[in-house]
């Protein structure tokens, strides 16, 4: 098992995804999106896990880039407006393998 949890630090869903973890003794890697972000190939693999870039985006997000992501026509510019301003995730996002899930789900991560 190699868990990833791409998260904001101030994100309350973020430390309870840790928390989850953590309590059961599962090692996971925790990664900043606001300071590292994502890769394009972390990107993709999580997007094909999810099957809607909607659900990568924050819908609490503020800024100017926020309001602007909702504009956009197609998902190719939404993902690369999201790994521009890696501040627009979701969070967390919770990765094994080619498995991924989005928002706080202890549900589906005991089948992990």
């Amino acid at each position: 098992m190699n868990i990833q949890i791409f998260g904001k630090s101030k994100s309350f869903d973020t430390k309870k995804a840790e928390r989850y973890f953590k309590e059961r003794g599962i090692k996971f890697q925790s990664i900043d999106l606001s300071a590292k972000g994502m890769s394009r190939g972390e990107f993709n693999s999580v997007l094909a896990a999810v099957g809607d870039i909607e659900k990568l985006i924050d819908p609490k997000a503020k800024g100017e880039q926020a309001m602007l992501i909702k504009y956009l026509g197609s998902a190719e510019e939404k993902a690369e407006k999201l790994l521009e301003h890696p501040e627009l995730f979701a969070a967390p996002i919770v990765r094994n393998g080619k498995q991924a899930t989005v928002g706080y789900c202890p549900e589906i991560w005991a089948s992990f």
